[in-house]
């Protein structure tokens, strides 16, 4: 097929197979498909409204416009298509292309002769300036200006078009009776939506224009919003390849090829690409005309912004700082504000990854003030934040920009979750699932597969996984694993957070060995969650020298980085290694300086949590009563917002500190906190069975026993005692006792 289109259309545009002229010069050209979807508007226009009926007819009108605008496909396809729609025109259209294919060249010719009585009459079957009337319009055309060779080399296109249909349908009739309940359930009426599969496409010969524009833009739009039913990217590749060997300065194109090589990660490609797109973007002119003079100079600087967010993408940091200041350099000579936010933005993500690119970023939040731009502040508490973003939303729903929204939502999910908020993090994950689109998409095509509804979606999972609620987190995993393969691009958030909760639950459980192999997952994902995780897990095999040396080695890159988040949780897990060693009072500075660190930043889960380690520290040095009293005052977030596992700690931690006040007691009032105490280990048991936690199960239950034994009953010790000494020999033993009196 591809032979015949390049003979009749493109021989004249070529010498020695090199393209001197647009291809795309000629709107559109006749190919037996056409033919084919001709001869269906034909037979529409024959049929009386009594033969076909209105359900039947208004799934034809679906049907025809991605027929029109999409590539060809096979005829066997085409059949099945028409079939599903109204089975008795799917007949008649069968029997018309047969007679033609079988009969004479002088068929074909009638059959185009006819065509031209649609518009005819008072009021035509077709009117002129409709979508199928624009489109019979140019098949007449291309028709009407075909040599008599060209003409024949077409009508032998056409028969051996319905030969190759032919056999594919005794074939599938074939395939059908082997296995008819299985085809039934593949053929389901989203195909309507004619969405394009790589059999579709690789039968088609050279794109028209509008084919080529319709093909890309719908790739463009499958990727953006469900990669599961775009072409893979070996076959998206192949097919943008071929627009490109008959128009290399077809700039789209080679934007398209840059997000496919983006999706598989090739960073040579993709940055081929996308210098390419820059190019034929420049000497199409096709910027200068929507933008004047200005066209130029507005390609290169977002040219090299562009090429800033690839390099940073793939991890070239020292790259990325480089053509970001080309572009700002660019953008303040053009004095383009908009561009300028869009370097600023990009200069705080550097600024995250590498520690040196601060005084850039400084000098431009400087000069943002200069510009009227917003600038980002750090620390500030979440009812300022929430106004600042308040104010964009704003701009969002005024101008319906569904994306941005969308990203916004994301935004403020993360921005709870770090502020130590579970709740109102669940409930903007929930507001951000549950909206309607502001875009309208084709029937059949998932919207919102972007990296705002990936981010959401793996928040909800880590949430209800804090909760001891995994199936539900599995289930959002499932459905994550379902709407991101692992070769989209969105794919390495849910295997993070996979990778976390499955490292979570194997520590809960006591199984080190499968936490450690999990650990190389994690640090390919991300390396500095990677790293942490190998230390926890060292200290919970007693390793704690290593341990030590690992997280020192932590403390100082993350201080670096100005990761203030994982700063913290490094002296949270140096000041344990510290009492763990019985050495608490050399933990106090550590727990003191991460205490400071996360008021400063307005952090308040992380500020209750190292509260908690401070009262626990107090408690090793032999003043519980100081640290009951440290305890009232974190408790409460924790017990509203906090973990599951977090909520256990605390219950767990009062009722030591409870027990080591009474010891000072008269033996009323001791017997009292001792049932006190007795009631928050077992809050504290219930919680950490939620989260299937043996080892601090066990270490409840011994506690547990100890207390029954100083209250003498008998019964209720014995049965502690019994699983404890269960679940003991099921699990190592580790650690040292942090009390050694009641």
């Amino acid at each position: 097929m591809a032979s015949v289109h390049e003979s009749l259309y493109f021989n004249p545009m070529m010498t020695n197979g090199v393209v001197h002229a647009n291809v795309f010069g000629i709107k559109d050209w006749v190919t037996p498909y056409k033919i084919a979807v001709l001869v269906l508007l034909n037979e529409m226009s024959r049929t009386g409204e009594g033969a076909v009926s209105l359900l039947e007819r208004r799934r034809l009108n679906q049907l025809l416009l991605p027929l029109l605008q999409g590539p060809d496909i096979t005829l066997s396809k085409l059949y099945k298509l028409i079939e599903d729609s109204c089975p008795q025109l799917a007949n008649s259209v069968q029997i018309r292309i047969k007679l033609m294919a079988e009969g004479e060249l002088k068929d074909m010719e009638q059959f185009f002769d006819d065509l031209s009585d649609s518009f005819s009459g008072t009021e035509p079957e077709v009117h002129k300036t409709s979508v199928v009337g624009l489109f019979l319009r140019h098949m007449i055309l291309a028709y009407s200006k075909l040599s008599f060779s060209q003409v024949f080399k077409l009508y032998t296109a056409l028969q051996q078009y319905f030969q190759n249909g032919e056999k594919k349908t005794v074939e599938d009739a074939d395939m059908e009776l082997t296995g008819r309940d299985e085809g039934e359930r593949k053929m389901e009426k989203e195909e309507l939506d004619v969405s394009v599969r790589e059999e579709e496409v690789s039968c088609s010969g050279p794109l028209s224009q509008k084919q080529a524009e319709f093909f890309l833009s719908q790739q463009a739009s499958l990727l953006k919003n469900d990669e599961t039913k775009a072409l893979t990217p070996a076959s998206l590749q192949k097919e943008l390849n071929n627009l490109l060997k008959f128009n290399p300065d077809f700039a789209e194109a080679h934007y398209l090829s840059y997000l496919n090589n983006l999706r598989v990660q090739d960073v040579f490609s993709s940055t081929h690409s996308l210098l390419h797109y820059f190019d034929r973007l420049i000497l199409t002119g096709a910027e200068s005309k929507s933008n004047g003079e200005e066209g130029y100079g507005r390609s290169l600087r977002y040219a090299a912004l562009n090429l800033a967010a690839l390099h940073c993408r793939f991890g070239h940091y020292q790259q990325a700082e480089l053509a970001l200041q080309e572009a700002i350099r660019i953008a303040q000579e053009s004095n383009d504000h908009v561009c300028l936010q869009h370097c600023l933005s990009w200069l705080y993500v550097l600024g995250q990854k590498r520690s040196d690119s601060y005084v850039l970023l400084e000098h431009s939040v400087k000069k943002a003030v200069h510009f009227g731009l917003p600038r980002a502040f750090a620390g500030k508490t979440a009812n300022k934040l929430m106004d600042a973003l308040k104010d964009s939303d704003l701009l969002h729903w005024k101008h319906s920009l569904s994306e941005l929204i969308d990203i916004s939502i994301a935004q403020k999910t993360a921005i709870w979750r770090l502020y130590g908020r579970s709740t109102m993090a669940l409930q903007q994950a929930q507001m951000l699932l549950s909206m309607n689109s502001l875009e309208a998409v084709n029937a059949g095509v998932q919207q919102n597969n972007t990296e705002s509804f990936a981010v959401a979606l793996c928040h909800l999972a880590e949430l209800h996984a804090e909760q001891g609620c995994f199936a539900a987190a599995s289930e959002v995993l499932k459905h994550l694993k379902e709407r991101f393969p692992p070769n989209s691009q969105h794919a390495q958030l849910w295997m993070l957070c996979d990778q976390k909760i499955q490292f979570d639950r194997a520590m809960n459980d006591g199984k080190y060995h499968l936490a450690d192999s999990l650990v190389t997952g994690i640090t390919a994902l991300n390396g500095i969650e990677g790293v942490y995780r190998k230390a926890v897990v060292l200290q919970a095999q007693n390793q704690m020298s290593e341990a030590h040396k690992l997280l020192q080695k932590l403390l100082v890159y993350c201080q670096k980085l100005k990761n203030t988040e994982m700063v913290i949780s490094v002296l949270l897990s140096v000041a344990e290694l510290y009492w763990r060693s019985s050495s608490p009072t050399i933990a106090l500075p550590m727990l003191l300086q991460a205490l400071a660190l996360s008021k400063e930043y307005r952090l308040q889960y992380l500020a209750s949590e190292t509260v908690l380690n401070l009262a626990f520290a107090q408690l090793i040095l032999g003043i519980p009563e100081q640290a009951l009293s440290l305890l009232h005052m974190a408790i409460e977030p924790i017990l509203a917002d906090g973990a599951i596992l977090d909520k256990g700690r605390a219950m767990f931690l009062v009722a030591k500190c409870q027990v080591a006040s009474a010891a000072s007691y008269d033996q009323p009032k001791k017997a009292e906190a001792l049932e006190a105490a007795i009631e928050n280990l077992n809050e504290a048991k219930n919680y950490f069975a939620k989260v299937d936690c043996k080892e601090r199960i066990r270490d409840v239950l011994y506690f547990q026993a100890r207390l029954y034994h100083s209250l003498g009953k008998t019964q209720e010790r014995n049965r502690c005692a019994m699983l404890f000494r269960q679940l003991h020999q099921e699990l190592p033993a580790h650690g040292v006792p942090l009390i050694n009196h009641l």
